[in-house]
């Protein structure tokens, strides 16, 4: 592993831990699980985790969930881990629907995560729904380093966009005008970068989104860094179930290669 890469990847623990939820309070839609990890290593912004439920989990209708469902890492601060959480299928309605002192079977830190700004470029990150999560994380350690890392975020909605407020100084964008500017969070960056281009932008997202971020990068000639979203059964690399096509032809696994890639490896986002 070279040393461009220890710094963008924690190892995790051999084996999935039972943590216990100390914390869970609704942001607009979202739900953000506070859990306690006092033994495991500190995430990098960007890594994520594996999460199911201790209980309930394999035994509903179909026997859905039965896979861990993975999420990036929303905040990791003295022993504590922090995840946003939306229900859109049984996996999440069953995370969202944990309390305080239940118990959370967590596999990570797992994947590769951000890396700095180079070349005295500014960080601007840009984040769509859940994708807010490791912005927050990587915002936190920008700010403490004294680098200036302002937010731009996209929502569907008013009740969505509450999540913004998960980061410092957002300025947002939503689909239906409810909240902050009337339209994509595209819109938003085009500005930002029309204004000062000499930046290396950072976004997560829906795979619609982050493709528009790849393309107008690439178009301006922009350094980014994508955090992309997989569906994943493992999360260790065995089950090439989350492979993307590169620009050479090859393919990587989301889950050890990234989930944050140079958006230049790509010829695209693949919207799965």
């Amino acid at each position: 592993m070279s040393a461009a890469e220890a710094q963008r990847r924690t190892h995790a623990p051999f084996g999935r831990r039972a943590l216990t939820v100390t914390g869970r309070r609704e942001v607009g839609a979202y739900v953000v699980l506070e859990v306690v990890d006092p033994e495991g290593p500190a995430p990098r912004p960007g890594q994520f985790f594996m999460l199911a439920a201790t209980g309930g989990w394999g035994g509903g209708a179909d026997e859905r969930p039965f896979l861990p469902r993975a999420f990036s890492v929303l905040r990791a601060r003295r022993g504590r881990l922090e995840f946003m959480l939306e229900d859109v299928g049984p996996g999440t309605a069953r995370l969202c629907a944990l309390r305080p002192g239940a118990s959370l079977w967590v596999t990570g830190p797992l994947g590769l995560g951000f890396s700095a700004p180079t070349d005295g470029r500014r960080a601007l990150l840009c984040g769509g729904g859940v994708g807010t999560a490791p912005l927050a994380i990587w915002q936190d350690e920008l700010l403490a380093a004294g680098r200036p890392a302002p937010a731009l975020l996209g929502f569907r909605d008013g009740a969505h966009a509450a999540g913004a407020a998960l980061l410092e100084n957002p300025r947002v964008a939503t689909d239906d005008g409810s909240a902050g500017h009337h339209g994509v969070v595209t819109d938003l960056l085009v500005a930002a970068l029309d204004d000062d281009p000499h930046a290396t932008v950072y976004a997560c997202g829906p795979p619609p989104m982050l493709e528009a971020v790849r393309a107008l990068c690439a178009q301006r000639a922009v350094p980014a860094q994508l955090a992309l979203e997989a569906g994943m059964a493992c999360g260790f690399g065995a089950c090439f179930g989350c492979v993307v096509p590169t620009r050479d032809g090859g393919y990587v696994r989301i889950c050890v290669d990234g989930p944050v890639l140079d958006a230049e490896l790509l010829a695209e986002v693949p919207a799965h």
